[in-house]
């Protein structure tokens, strides 16, 4: 499912609608009453980690501000108004993560209690995406294949808005429940220039292994299992090592690798570039070797499907000679 990356460029395609009148909607979503929206205006559009929040208000209400970007978001919408200007777009996920990732990221997006839209001021509509969740502007997803009944149907929206302007927005397999405001920590989001890097790199230097460290949405929202498992690659860290048997250079060079590939991926996706993969679903690492497949978590808790490569990412022995394993 979409990590950080992704929903920041979806946020990009619904800015472009903010302060326009919802004129008429459409969607399966049975979550939430979509005929709710109908003449409300789009006030405002924010990304946090992995959840984008959308605010409507009445269509008589003035357009309030908008939230002040962050110097990162601003850096997007600049690079991107070249590639987003004149031309219909497109946002899916790069790759077709295993079924378990969504069902660790369902769990993760227990939300407030829905309300309803008219009941508040300048409500939030929160979105987080599923297997194949996607945002499309002016355009509906097609199938690129027959189902397993052979038959080739198109992916039903869970919401499409349609503007006074006539543009629309299609929201595809995503959940959606209403907000009194966005619930966020810029300190925690990986691609905010409010990101703690003191705080990340305390989480990470504790005794779990760093896998399960770095999907933890409390110190890296956005991070998710393509970028885990591309940036422990690319610093040779076996996925299951202690943080705490690392030395500090190797988390900061660890953290900042993560930092860098998310803001790299984000500016690939601008230019409308496709991510290079080392090791994620990969059957070889980029020198030939072997990959090995496993679904690490931690105890009790949901398993992420991991890929590293034994030769170029060694196991880190704890003192006993063992493979560190953390908690378990």
């Amino acid at each position: 499912m979409p990590e950080g990356p992704s929903v920041r460029k979806f946020q990009l395609l619904t800015s472009r609608f903010v302060g326009q009148v919802v004129a008429k909607v459409g969607g399966s979503s049975k979550k939430i009453n979509v005929n709710d929206l109908n003449a409300l205006r789009l006030q405002d559009s924010q990304v946090h980690g992995k959840n984008l929040f959308l605010a409507f208000v009445a269509a008589s209400s003035p357009l309030g501000p908008s939230v002040e970007e962050t110097v990162l978001q601003k850096q997007a919408v600049a690079a991107s108004s070249s590639f987003v200007q004149g031309k219909q777009e497109q946002v899916c996920t790069q790759s077709t993560p295993p079924q378990e990732e969504e069902l660790q990221e369902l769990q993760d997006s227990r939300a407030d209690a829905p309300s309803a839209a008219g009941e508040l001021g300048g409500s939030w509509l929160r979105f987080h995406f599923g297997l194949f969740g996607s945002i499309r502007a002016n355009e509906f997803s097609r199938a690129s294949r027959a189902n397993k009944r052979g038959d080739w149907k198109d992916p039903t929206p869970r919401l499409v808005l349609y503007f006074e302007s006539g543009g629309f927005l299609a929201f595809y397999n995503c959940r959606m429940h209403w907000c009194s405001s966005p619930v966020a920590d810029p300190t925690s989001d990986i691609l905010s220039a409010e990101f703690h890097r003191g705080r990340a790199l305390d989480a990470l230097r504790t005794s779990h292994p760093v896998c399960y460290t770095l999907l933890d949405q409390r110190y890296f929202s956005g991070l998710g299992n393509i970028i885990k498992n591309e940036v422990l690659y690319l610093t040779k860290i076996h996925p299951l090592t202690q943080g705490s048997l690392l030395a500090q250079s190797d988390l900061e060079h660890l953290l900042d690798c993560a930092i860098r590939f998310t803001s790299d991926w984000l500016q690939s996706k601008l230019q409308g570039k496709g991510l290079h993969l080392h090791i994620y679903q990969k059957e070889q690492c980029p020198l030939g070797h072997k990959v090995m497949k496993a679904a690490l978590g931690a105890p009790g808790g949901w398993k992420r499907l991991t890929w590293w490569c034994p030769e170029c990412q060694p196991a880190v022995l704890s003192g006993g000679g063992d493979l560190a394993l953390g908690d378990e």
